[in-house]
């Protein structure tokens, strides 16, 4: 991932994060964005593609944590980010919007059996997942470093950036991971180790950010990034791509070799074109993640 193109998408967010905001998180839904059809998108679609229910694109959605996906205060109806876009794609394809709530472990075989057309759920883009697998990808997998509004922090982009700093993350998490490398790259250099935290909750981690316990919070970027714009007591100094150094991708998933990835490749760049791709992750508050644009199978995290 781009350097450049990260700090970016950092500056974009650091203007939303640090102001209490509101999200709807009603059934209603009423500021969900609508998309004309897509006739390039429709005529992509293959002819002898089977749709799991006429006239339908029905999607699969894990409704594991705001902004992503949860459950609206109704306790039954899924909103959020991925629902949303799921909609916008639904509209550019011509059909009605069939989501469905399941278990993250549930979704491999929904989707290659047909019973749906899609998942779209926060799933990276793996090398090992693509020989089951298409995709087209529509947000970078974005893991992000958030301070007290009172920080003197300003800015973490690199190792040396978090050298004898106290970091709260996640035990046997991609992030702990790059933040252990940085740490051990650091002390060949002589800088200070880092003191690396680890809570059971988000309330214990907030905290500890709060009360001064930790300098800064490196965890996934949708969840700090929802809490931040609810609380207003924290703000962005910094993202990095879920698999540094690699960059890793999250993606609609369709079921390999059914010709509709290319479809909902094409349907996404024509929302990224018209801008509600846009301005449905600046509603959500998660335009950190915005990639430039979608591909069809884009180059996965290596196996293990």
């Amino acid at each position: 991932m781009k350097t450049t193109l990260l700090a970016g998408f950092a500056i974009l967010a650091l203007a939303t994060a640090v102001h209490a905001a509101e999200f709807d998180l009603s059934p209603e839904q009423p500021a969900r964005l609508k998309a004309e059809p897509n006739q390039e998108a429709i005529a992509a679609i293959p002819a002898d593609f089977k749709f799991a229910a006429e006239g339908k694109f029905t999607v699969a959605v894990s409704p594991w944590d705001p902004p992503i996906a949860t459950y609206a205060t109704d306790g039954q109806t899924v909103v959020g980010a991925d629902p949303d876009l799921a909609s916008l794609i639904a509209d550019s394809l011509g059909l009605e919007l069939n989501l469905v709530a399941t278990a993250w472990a549930d979704w491999p075989l929904g989707v290659t059996s047909g019973k749906y057309d899609a998942v779209i759920s926060n799933v990276t883009v793996t090398e090992e997942r693509k020989e089951k697998f298409d995709f087209s990808s529509y947000r970078q997998d974005v893991v992000g470093f958030y301070v007290r509004n009172d920080s003197p922090i300003q800015s973490i982009t690199e190792p040396k950036d978090v050298a004898g700093l106290k970091v709260v993350t996640g035990a046997g998490t991609n992030q702990e991971k790059i933040i252990l490398e940085w740490d051990r790259l650091n002390q060949e250099a002589g800088l200070a180790p880092v003191e690396i935290q680890y809570y059971d909750d988000s309330a214990a981690s907030t905290l500890a950010l709060q009360s001064g316990r930790a300098d800064v919070e490196f965890n996934p970027n949708p969840t700090l990034s929802y809490s931040s714009a609810v609380s207003g007591d924290t703000r962005l100094v910094g993202v990095q791509s879920g698999g540094w150094p690699a960059k890793a991708e999250i993606a609609a998933t369709t079921r390999k070799g059914s010709g509709l990835a290319e479809a909902v490749t094409i349907a996404i760049n024509g929302l990224i074109e018209n801008g509600l791709y846009g301005k449905t992750l600046e509603r959500w508050n998660i335009s950190a993640e915005a990639v430039e644009q979608s591909q069809t199978n884009p180059p996965g995290l290596p196996k293990t």
